[in-house]
C-alpha cells in the first residue's frame, strides 16, 4: 500500500518517512546498488558478483527501510479493516490473502536489509496506525475497500516510480514485480466496487 499513514519523519529513533514521496525523495538522491537489488531477489550467487564489482551503495539500507515501512503499515492496515467488524465473510479472504502477499514483501525486505547490515525499521503499533488513518471514519464496507482501492495505487506508482534509478534493466524488473502486486490487488478492489475501467491508457506510474 501506499502512505498508509501520514509520513512522521525519519527523527524518531526507529522511524522512517513512509508513502511514496518519501520513497521517490530516497530514489532521487541514491538509488539501490545491484547488490541489494539481487538480495531482495533472492539471488545470493548474482548478490556477491554485484558486490565484488560495484560494491553496496550507502543509502541502500535507508531505502529499504521505507520501503519495509510501507509493507508494515500495509500488514497493519489490514489487520484493522478484518477487525473492523465492516468486512463480509465473502470479503474477507480476499484482505487476508493481500496481506499475505504484504507478509512476504515484508520478510524478503527484512531479509535483505539484515544481510547488508542494517537494521530493519520496526513495524508501529495497530492503533497508531488505526489513529493516524481516522479509522473511527469508515462507516462500511465500502469506505474500507475505498481506502485499500487507493492505498495499492499509491504503493504501485512508488515502486513503478524509483525504476528509473536503476541502470540494469534485470534489476528493476524487480520493483516491476512488486508493483504488479499492488496493481493486481488495486484491480480486484476495483472490481469488487464496480467502478469501471481506467478510462485512458498509462494510468499507472504518473
Amino acid at each position: 500500500m501506499s502512505s498508509i499513514i501520514r509520513p512522521s519523519g525519519t527523527d524518531a529513533p526507529g522511524r522512517v518517512d513512509t508513502g511514496r514521496r518519501s520513497l521517490l525523495r530516497a530514489s532521487g538522491t541514491t538509488f539501490l546498488s545491484a547488490t541489494a537489488v539481487a538480495l531482495l531477489a533472492g539471488c545470493e550467487r548474482m548478490a556477491s558478483q554485484a558486490q565484488a564489482q560495484n560494491g553496496t551503495s550507502a543509502g541502500d539500507v535507508q531505502i529499504l527501510n521505507v520501503a519495509l515501512g510501507l509493507e508494515h503499515e500495509a500488514i497493519s492496515a489490514y489487520s484493522i479493516a478484518a477487525g473492523s467488524g465492516l468486512v463480509s465473510k465473502a470479503v474477507l479472504p480476499v484482505a487476508v490473502q493481500f496481506q499475505s502477499h504484504h507478509k512476504e514483501h515484508r520478510d524478503a525486505l527484512i531479509a535483505t536489509i539484515r544481510k547488508m547490515g542494517g537494521t530493519p525499521v520496526a513495524a508501529k503499533p495497530d492503533a497508531e496506525v488505526a489513529k493516524a488513518l481516522n479509522a473511527a471514519s469508515l462507516k462500511n464496507q465500502t469506505d474500507v475497500l475505498r481506502l485499500a482501492q487507493r492505498l495499492e495505487k499509491g504503493a504501485a506508482n512508488a515502486y513503478l516510480g524509483v525504476i528509473p534509478a536503476f541502470g540494469d534493466k534485470g534489476l528493476a524488473q524487480i520493483s516491476g514485480r512488486l508493483a504488479a502486486d499492488e496493481t493486481s490487488h488495486w484491480e480486484v478492489l476495483s472490481q469488487a466496487l464496480g467502478d469501471p475501467l481506467p478510462p485512458k491508457a498509462l494510468s499507472f506510474g504518473a
